[in-house]
């Protein structure tokens, strides 16, 4: 019994020991698998935030201004040809190209002498004519004389006649004087018909000297305005252009001698786009009158002229769209027709409208505003002009702080941490302090320019003798240098 009793104990003993064996190898095995399968553990995500530049935007009423390319030209331009041909005698003396007219100045003066000649004789014909008038009045004058003779003699054979006959009814006549008398009176009364006749001529006579004396006088005017044509003058004070012409060479019937052009009254030319165009219509369909600004890049300074909207052309032009509009320029000194100028209409004012840089709005016209949380949010706005780099919109965003530039990381719902710009952007222009051999280089290429206007030349001399010289006119006169 104590054998049985102590092999019971050693085989339980070996089976809790066995069992105790299996489970430790068990909970090993499945560390080592759990270990195996599981990957590193990292650190717990957090959400991205990104920094923006952010503006606030405020309403605020904005002239828009239309900014185009023109031409500028005279409003007075004449060809000068020559109404009759002739030898050229006499220039003026400021008959050149670029040269400087009065009205009423002899430009060019052909040679007279045939001109004269015919006026000469077209003189000597209204002689001939008026003394042929006067030939006529007095015939017509003795024919009328001649015809109350002859009434008066017709009368005198009619009563002669009266007698006769009257006798012969008394028996006192003869029959043979009666018949003489009846003759003579008969005789008498043709001779007054021949007279009414030479009359009648004589009267026509008259007219036709009268008709021959207008013939005569206006040919002679004819001869007299040629022979004012062979003298050439300005009609009105202006330049000359395009001189084709010198002493003693034939020119022919109406030819091209000259370009008279008048510099003072002046306007430019520019193409808009229908919509552009409509945008220039008052209510009742009508251009108004805008004001615009004309600049000319003369070397660094720019020439500004001012005007106003004048009319627009009747047509839209073969081969061309939009619409073509003129505007008077009221002072436009150093500027020349043919000069090619950069024209800034002034629209009408919008109101309640928000400029915002170009970049804060997207392809699809939304702009990203920021709410309570710094968060992006994405809303609509009419975008009503573009003004060189910035936009006018107009949309529920006043007031609010909106992303200054949008970019492909920013949307709607973005947490961002928003940056205010509190140095607002410089309007002055960046100034140089130039060196004394720079300074002398650009003075000398202005100076040689013949091209720049004297008014022009002796501004862009002034500003390069100050210390300091603006940044954008070096850089355009060196660019023309070739530095």
């Amino acid at each position: 019994m104590r054998f049985l009793r102590q092999s019971m104990i050693g085989l339980f003993l070996a089976a809790m020991t066995l069992g105790l064996l299996v489970f430790a190898i068990t909970l090993i095995g499945d560390a080592v698998r759990e270990r195996m399968a599981d990957g590193p553990k990292g650190p717990t995500a957090r959400e991205r935030i990104f920094a923006v530049n952010v503006i606030n935007a405020s309403a605020s009423d904005v002239m828009p201004v239309l900014e185009t390319f023109g031409e500028v030209q005279s409003r007075r331009q004449l060809e000068l040809r020559a109404a009759d041909g002739g030898r050229v005698i006499e220039l003026a003396d400021g008959f050149e190209d670029g040269g400087t007219v009065m009205a009423g100045q002899v430009l060019v003066r052909l040679d007279p002498a045939d001109a004269q000649s015919a006026v000469d004789r077209a003189a000597s014909d209204v002689l001939d004519a008026e003394a042929e008038g006067r030939d006529a009045a007095r015939s017509l004058v003795l024919a009328r004389d001649e015809l109350a003779a002859s009434a008066e003699q017709a009368a005198l054979r009619e009563r002669a006649f009266e007698r006769q006959r009257d006798l012969a009814e008394r028996g006192v006549g003869t029959a043979s004087l009666t018949e003489t008398a009846e003759l003579a009176a008969s005789q008498a009364r043709q001779a007054v018909v021949s007279r009414r006749q030479a009359v009648a001529q004589a009267e026509a006579r008259v007219d036709q000297a009268a008709t021959r004396l207008a013939r005569a006088k206006i040919a002679r005017g004819e001869a007299e305005r040629r022979l004012e044509d062979t003298v050439l003058r300005a009609p009105f004070d202006g330049t000359l252009s395009a001189t084709d012409v010198i002493v003693g060479r034939l020119v022919s019937p109406n030819e091209r001698l000259a370009e008279l052009i008048d510099p003072n009254d002046l306007e430019v030319s520019f193409r808009l786009s229908n919509a552009q165009y409509a945008r220039l219509l008052d209510e009742d369909g009508q251009l108004i009158r805008a004001d615009i600004n004309a600049t000319l890049d003369a070397a660094g300074v720019d020439l500004v002229a001012k005007g106003r909207i004048s009319r627009a052309s009747a047509a839209a032009g073969e081969g061309a769209t939009g619409r073509l509009i003129f505007a008077l320029l009221d002072s436009a000194k150093g500027f020349k027709p043919g000069d090619f100028v950069t024209v800034r209409v002034q629209e009408p004012v919008l109101e309640n409208v928000v400029r915002l840089p170009a970049s804060a709005i997207g392809a699809d016209s939304q702009v990203l505003v920021l709410d309570s949380e710094n968060r992006l949010e994405a809303i609509p706005v009419e975008m009503l002009r573009r003004q060189g780099d910035d936009v006018l919109v107009r949309g529920p965003i006043v007031g609010r702080q909106l992303v200054e530039a949008r970019s492909p990381l920013l949307g709607a719902g973005i947490a961002v941490k928003p940056l205010q710009r509190d140095t607002p952007i410089s309007s002055e222009p960046e100034m140089l302090e130039l060196s004394e051999e720079r300074r002398a280089r650009l003075v000398a290429f202005v100076e040689a320019n013949d091209r720049m206007p004297e008014e022009a030349k002796a501004r862009v001399l002034a500003r390069l003798a100050q210390p300091r010289v603006p940044a954008n006119m070096v850089a355009r006169i060196e660019s023309r240098m070739g530095g």
